[in-house]
């Protein structure tokens, strides 16, 4: 597996300005409930390309977190949205944020956590 390198750019960061970036619509991952939002962001600065997994507990407002890892332009036609969680755990790394983190970004690897 190529090794993917943390560049230090706008895009390793959730507030992106809109001018920095493209973003379309997956889909939602419905896996057990999740309701999970699946997109794909493209940083204009840089050019990697992301897939990012949103997921939030309507009961539990504090528990909102999303997770976004880069994935090659080749696979982003054929990822479904149930699909997304095993590809950013099979990732050398990837980064997550939201209320559950404190609304901080932090680089992560292995599995998510998607309890609530």
């Amino acid at each position: 597996m190529k090794k993917l390198p943390k560049l230090g750019c706008a895009c390793e960061k959730h507030d992106l300005t809109e001018s920095e970036y493209r973003t379309s619509i997956v889909g939602t991952d419905l896996t057990n409930g999740k309701n999970a939002e699946v997109s794909v962001i493209q940083c204009r600065l840089c050019q990697r390309i992301w897939i990012k997994y949103a997921v939030g507990f309507p009961d539990s407002p504090e528990s909102g977190r999303w997770y976004k890892g880069i994935i090659a332009k080749k696979d982003v036609a054929e990822m479904k949205p149930e699909n997304v969680v095993k590809h950013l755990e099979n990732l050398e790394w990837y980064i997550c944020g939201g209320q559950f983190f404190g609304n901080k970004e932090v680089f992560g690897l292995g599995k998510l956590n998607l309890d609530l």
